[in-house]
């Protein structure tokens, strides 16, 4: 599958607002290029004022929402319009029943857990056959977590010093509601799914299924 292989840092500047798309990396510093372009716009860091964004019609607005949760979850277009069909079919609100089904991916999972520093990382180890569901192997990203299930790292992957090094960083990191994790074992557990104030991403979702209905 396609898949996004440039610079992240792109993506935060192009939404102006930081997506932490390498983790508790990007609590530490301010991109040198966002700094560069910030001085030349006489804002200092942590100032978001952009005059295009002033003018942004309705559209676009949407269309940057989308956007945004795009490269938070690393989605394509195709695959995230799909999980758009599939959330208008299910009972409830169409938004909340989409973010619901982003945040029960597999390596979005494994993220929340602390088993990734970011994303990308998380579904990395998923496609290398290192985490289990119930006990058995799972390589697919995509894969959508119920209630109940178990994941963990594989047995003979735990060990692993990138695991150790992965769980230095992320230890501060909190677990959300919907989920508990034990470190020491390097598991979790789906407690229940997700509700949307158990979710913190930074989404207008409405604006999504806006644009989607047009």
């Amino acid at each position: 599958m396609a898949r996004y292989t440039g610079p992240v840092c792109r993506l935060c500047r192009r939404e102006g607002e930081k997506l932490f798309l390498k983790g508790e990396k990007c609590n530490k510093s301010i991109c040198p290029i966002t700094v560069r372009t910030l001085k030349k716009r006489g804002l200092k860091p942590g100032q978001h004022t952009d005059a295009r964004r002033r003018n942004m019609s309705e559209y676009g607005t949407q269309l940057r929402e989308k956007q945004k949760a795009k490269r938070i979850y690393g989605i394509l277009e195709t695959q995230f319009k799909n999980y758009y069909i599939k959330a208008s079919k299910q009972k409830g609100i169409s938004g909340e029943n989409l973010l619901k089904m982003l945040e029960l991916r597999l390596d979005n999972v494994v993220y929340r857990l602390g088993f990734g520093r970011s994303r990308t990382e998380a579904r990395q180890i998923v496609r290398h056959n290192l985490i289990r569901v119930n006990g058995k192997k799972v390589n697919i990203p995509s894969y959508q977590c119920k209630k109940g299930d178990v994941i963990d790292v594989r047995p003979n992957a735990a060990d692993f010093q990138r695991f150790k090094d992965i769980l230095e960083v992320t230890s501060g990191r909190l677990t959300p509601a919907w989920i508990t994790s034990n470190p020491e074992n390097l598991s979790g557990t789906v407690l229940q799914e997700p509700t949307r104030d158990m979710i913190d991403t930074q989404v207008r979702e409405t604006s999504i299924v806006e644009l989607y209905s047009k």
